[in-house]
């Protein structure tokens, strides 16, 4: 099983890496297709289907590689307090709970979404637009992805919980590392003025706190 779970891993990160540079195609259609619209005063709307296109590509391609990394937002109000395997059986009951009906929901609505679009060959309404079945097909796949990689996951959950393989994820993705150095930034930073007022003149710095451990006790 854990075999099955690296092999998913590694197609989802694949594919996410790769449609990633969507972003940059879809840079380099929106700037000719302004220079063209400004030097020429024509434009098509196949160059501006393209681009939401290309951002959907993006978006559903790298769901799945999003998900494998643990980059999608928390709303953590519970979970941050909890143990480690306290935290596990959360994801282990939302990835079964609410993940997977959702998933199973949306492919089951996309799947005749895209096929029937397909069949029959759908165009854009636009003049001179793109093929809308593509678009839809990748809809269809990105769930698809985002389902395999649900599997993966909870694979590695539940043989966590077990004890059989050590969790090496970084909880909370590397928005939860960058919150924590910007919050200790921010108060490394807050305790500057302290330190320069205490440098220009140390009588009127911060005092430390009499230490009452240390008084003697009182005679008899």
């Amino acid at each position: 099983m854990l075999r099955l779970s690296h092999w998913i891993d590694v197609l989802n990160e694949r594919i996410g890496k790769l449609a990633a540079w969507a972003i940059v195609a879809a840079v380099i259609v929106s700037t000719l297709n302004a220079i063209v619209r400004k030097l020429f005063g024509t434009s098509s709307n196949a160059w501006l289907e393209l681009q939401w296109y290309l951002f959907g590509a993006v978006f559903m391609l790298c769901a799945a590689w999003t998900l494998k990394d643990n980059e999608h937002i928390r709303i953590d109000i519970v979970s941050s307090r909890l143990s480690k395997r306290g935290r596990d059986l959360v994801d282990v009951f939302g990835h079964l709970f609410f993940l997977l009906p959702f998933l199973a929901v949306m492919i089951w609505l996309t799947t005749p979404f895209f096929l029937n679009s397909f069949n029959s060959a759908e165009v854009s309404t636009n003049a001179g637009g793109l093929l809308i079945w593509p678009a839809k097909g990748l809809i269809l796949l990105g769930f698809v992805l985002l389902g395999l990689q649900w599997l993966s996951e909870l694979i590695k959950r539940l043989l966590i919980l077990s004890g059989r393989i050590e969790d090496r994820t970084n909880a909370g993705g590397h928005h939860a590392a960058a919150e924590s150095e910007a919050e200790r930034l921010v108060a490394e930073l807050a305790g500057e003025p302290a330190k320069a007022a205490f440098a220009a003149d140390p009588k009127a710095g911060p005092k430390p706190a009499p230490n009452l451990a240390l008084k003697s006790a009182p005679k008899a």
